[in-house]
């Protein structure tokens, strides 16, 4: 392959919120007939965080996005785009995006959202990549921010005790790369979606239908088995794509659904454990903030050395899901 300078959206930093009140598997036994026992082995989840009352998406999508300014050593001013990823806005419109823009003083750019639920963060990195490559932003400030918390059916062990909420963000930056796959940056991306499923997870209000923001429904044990075979497939044709294979992965940072699924998925990877990025136990599913929440958390640990190959995959409503290859 002929080598030539190409822009590449590398990751200048990361960073996340989660809220103040975390809520353990115990504290359902007075409510649900249930028990930290059952929804572990089920899930893998032992704790999750809600939002205080009058906490909001937008809330926690700022915090984060302040931590990623600062870990990336950026200012506001050097923002030109922010993206989010939430199925839960505060607001019909305008955008959570443009109340990120204004609260952390970027006054310049664009601002939108993007809704692909669970797989949101994957779909708006892609999307934000994008933008970079086509010279549309030189730095962009993507979120994944969720409120799960208000649109369950707390009567629906099912459901209910698998999501959480927090934020998490990163910022990319254009740089200039050679156009190989040894390069910095986001490499390929593989992103689908499939409306025939749309009656798998859902939720059942809106301002059309009903007027209410309604309650997420879900067929578990059918998306499972969607989950586990998208995931795998989306992540192998994604390293196709940058011409690698699952053997070159270092870290898998797998949306944080179901413990099951993420073992189900590293395993039809042929991935040990030790390279898949685990934060489901203590956040639960924050939908489109599970892989940029599960991403900062392992920078600030210092788990990614420059050079690792990471590939993030997510499933979710719709049916949507993708994946993305990157170089740290």
């Amino acid at each position: 392959m002929t080598q030539s300078n190409v822009i590449r959206a590398v990751i200048r930093g990361t960073g996340h919120y989660l809220p103040q009140r975390v809520f353990p598997n115990s504290e359902f036994d007075a409510s649900l007939n249930t028990s930290d026992e059952w929804i572990v082995s089920r899930s893998g989840i032992e704790r999750r965080h809600f939002a205080a009352e009058g906490e909001f998406t937008s809330d926690m999508a700022i915090h984060a996005g302040r931590a990623a300014l600062e870990n990336a050593g950026l200012a506001p001013e050097d923002i030109d785009a922010v993206i989010v990823a939430t199925s839960t806005p505060d607001y019909t419109f305008p955008a959570v995006a443009t109340q990120v823009q204004a609260a952390l003083g970027i006054r310049r750019g664009f601002a939108f959202d993007i809704q692909a639920v669970c797989a949101g963060f994957v779909f708006a990195l892609a999307n934000a990549t994008g933008l970079v490559m086509a010279g549309q932003a030189k730095r962009v400030l993507v979120i994944g921010a969720e409120t799960f918390s208000r649109i369950m059916d707390w009567t629906d062990r099912a459901s209910c005790v698998l999501f959480g909420d927090g934020a998490g963000a990163l910022v990319l930056e254009a740089q200039t790369g050679t156009g190989m796959n040894t390069d910095r940056g986001v490499l390929a991306s593989d992103l689908n979606s499939d409306g025939q499923y749309c009656d798998l997870l859902y939720v059942d209000g809106g301002v059309s239908r009903t007027g209410t923001a309604g309650h997420l429904r879900m067929q578990g044990r059918e998306l499972f088995r969607h989950a586990v075979e998208k995931l795998a497939a989306t992540a192998n044709a994604a390293l196709d794509k940058a011409g690698l294979q699952a053997s070159d992965i270092d870290w898998v940072v797998p949306h944080q659904a179901n413990l099951r699924i993420i073992r189900g998925t590293a395993q039809k990877l042929g991935l040990d454990m030790e390279k898949v990025i685990v934060t489901v136990q203590d956040h639960g599913n924050t939908s489109a903030a599970s892989i940029p929440l599960a991403l900062s958390v392992a920078n600030s640990e210092g788990r990614f050395k420059p050079g690792d190959l990471l590939v993030l995959e997510a499933i979710g409503g719709g049916l949507s899901w993708g994946a993305v290859v990157l170089r740290w």
